[in-house]
């Protein structure tokens, strides 16, 4: 059997086991077992062997212990009021330009992201705050919703980033890069969409109304952007320390978590409640990702020994196919994906197969991260499980095909800058590349 019918074999018993409700760790594990002995023909003994031995491996890699570390992070963040105080903070300055309280979606998005690192928790925290201010000030039900979908799917690309740490593990890239490599493109991102935002509104100003009786003075707005100081501070320390090459991103996540306990305790929010939820609910998402990237590493020593990596590699090769039509094939891959499947798993399921052909193709795998990423947070706006649509969908109680809808203007912009990206990949490697190795 070739590459091409290996390949499809794999991926049939993965799509027949995750069809069927499986967890995502059982799937990717019984695929990884299920081809070693039905493809490979391997005795359990040795399948026992290279199970222990690999997921091992992978359980002990020092790289994943940042990543308990930011989550826990994350969660602290989730259950203060820093979301509150960016809001706060933002809407002096949002209220002088077209789009007024719109541009807080995508500026409170993309700020919380940088210390969140969870998508669905950015747009559930700031669409908390935003969805119901906006309801009663009469803005366009649908530019709010899809602006907010959008612009908390960023949690994923600006850092840190959960999604950029399970890549840079399977893929074996610097994480420190990955994460400088996510700040172009993510602001780049967050400025294309407060751009349409602005002109939407600029040739209709009805969707975002003028509020009388509420201006600012100076001032006062300069008061209300103290309420960003949570923010900066930890952008600052946790990013400042990573790029500066004081902390390795392990470090900095455990200076991030001192920060945002110190935080919550100047702010009056240190309790044992929170201490106690926060803490359960990053050893649950831990666990589920650690188990998915256990699994996960089983399933790539089969693979290589299915030499699928390789046989694919040269076949694309010969086949004369262009780089960017290799990349036109894998974007949509992980869009049809994205559809079904969580970031994570899509990470840990492809690019043990995806990578090698990106990489013989001339593309650098940094930048193939970043562009993961994006696919990945276009996944959580695509229904049927778009989690941040879902998420919209609580909030506000519309039905999920009008979230959706309102999603996909921004969506398509989204594909624009990852166009843009892949035409020009300097755009995002700049950044990495000015770091020391």
């Amino acid at each position: 059997m070739g590459a091409y019918g290996l390949s499809v074999a794999v991926f049939a018993l993965a799509f027949a086991y995750l069809g069927i409700g499986v967890w995502v760790f059982a799937g990717v594990l019984l695929v990884g077992v299920s081809s070693q002995f039905l493809l490979l023909d391997f005795p359990l003994e040795r399948i026992a062997a290279l199970a222990r031995a690999s997921m091992f491996r992978s359980a002990t890699s020092w790289e994943l212990s940042a990543l308990p570390l930011f989550i826990w992070m994350g969660e602290i963040v989730f259950r203060t009021d820093v979301a509150e105080r960016l809001f706060r903070g933002l809407s002096p300055i949002a209220n002088r330009v077209p789009g007024r309280l719109l541009h807080t979606n995508v500026a409170g998005c993309t700020l919380f992201g940088a210390v969140c690192g969870s998508s669905a928790a950015t747009a559930a925290t700031v669409g908390k705050i935003t969805t119901t201010a906006f309801s009663q000030r009469g803005y366009n039900l649908d530019l709010s919703i899809g602006s907010l979908a959008a612009a908390g799917s960023l949690g994923l690309l600006i850092p840190p980033s959960i999604v950029m740490i399970v890549y840079g593990v399977v893929a074996e890239v610097s994480i420190a890069k990955l994460f400088i490599a996510g700040f172009v493109p993510g602001f780049v991102i967050s400025a294309v969409f407060s751009s349409y935002v602005m002109l939407r509104c600029w040739l209709r100003p009805d969707l975002a109304p003028v509020e009388t009786g509420h201006a600012v003075s100076g001032p006062q707005a300069v008061r209300a952007m103290l309420d960003l100081w949570p923010v900066i501070l930890l952008i600052g320390v946790v990013m400042g320390a990573i790029y500066t090459g004081v902390a390795t991103p392990t470090e900095a996540a455990a200076v991030g978590v001192a920060i945002t306990f110190a935080i919550a305790l100047v702010t009056r929010q240190l309790t044992w409640t929170l201490l106690r939820e926060s803490s359960m609910a990053a050893v649950r998402s831990s666990c589920m990702i650690m188990a998915i990237m256990i699994a996960a590493a089983l399933l790539s020593t089969t693979l290589a020994y299915l030499h699928i990596p390789t046989d694919l590699a040269r076949l694309v090769q010969s086949s004369g196919l262009g780089p960017y039509h290799l990349i036109l094939a894998i974007g949509l891959l992980y869009l049809m994906l994205g559809c079904f499947l969580d970031g994570v798993s899509i990470t840990v399921m492809t690019i043990p197969v995806v990578l090698p052909l990106v990489t013989a193709a001339g593309f650098d795998p940094i930048w193939f991260g970043i562009f993961l990423i994006v696919m990945v947070e276009l996944g959580q706006i695509t229904p049927p499980v778009g989690f941040n649509l879902f998420v919209l969908q609580g909030l506000t109680g519309q039905p999920l095909a009008r979230v959706a809808w309102a999603a996909a203007p921004f969506g398509v912009l989204m594909m624009t800058c990852l166009a843009v990206f892949t035409i020009w990949p300097g755009i995002v490697l700049w950044l990495p590349n000015l770091l020391q190795p």
